[in-house]
């Protein structure tokens, strides 16, 4: 290979180490997901995902929560994503009055780990006060 062709090829492998720098691969995901509701941490439950090229291109709608209440207006979701991390906080009022926050950091093409805070209050009454710590993990390509 001449000096010509090397410089191109450099180039290109920076672009794609730098647009990889910017979010997470698509690929099949192995997330592991704890629980901790009044203090009390549950055992880790494991689940896996598929994400496609157009749900890693698009952080925020992929991480985001989708509004969906019965008896409950919410608000516009505030979503912020600056460099390699995504913040989100959603208010629901109504029959059930709810507020989430969310916290992901995309800290290498095949790692985030997030934190999500869920509190719902039912007639002024707590129902739910419990926050969720997220660690996901690239495994291989989709099948």
């Amino acid at each position: 290979m001449n000096s010509r062709s090397a410089l191109p090829l450099a180039a290109l492998v920076l672009l794609v180490t730098a647009a990889a720098a910017g979010g997470i691969a698509p690929g099949l995901w192995r997330i592991t997901t704890r629980m901790e509701t009044g203090g009390v941490i549950g055992p880790p439950h494991e689940s896996s995902k598929c994400l496609t090229a157009e749900q890693t291109n698009d952080l925020g709608t992929t991480f985001s929560p989708i509004p969906s209440t019965v008896n409950s207006e919410c608000a516009p979701i505030e979503r912020k994503l600056a460099g390699d991390k995504l913040t989100w906080h959603l208010v629901c009022k109504g029959q059930l009055n709810m507020e989430l926050t969310g916290e992901f950091n995309f800290d290498s093409p095949h790692h985030y780990s997030a934190t999500i805070r869920t509190q719902a209050q039912m007639a002024g009454m707590p129902m739910v006060d419990s926050q969720q710590t997220l660690d996901g993990q690239w495994v291989s390509q989709c099948n």
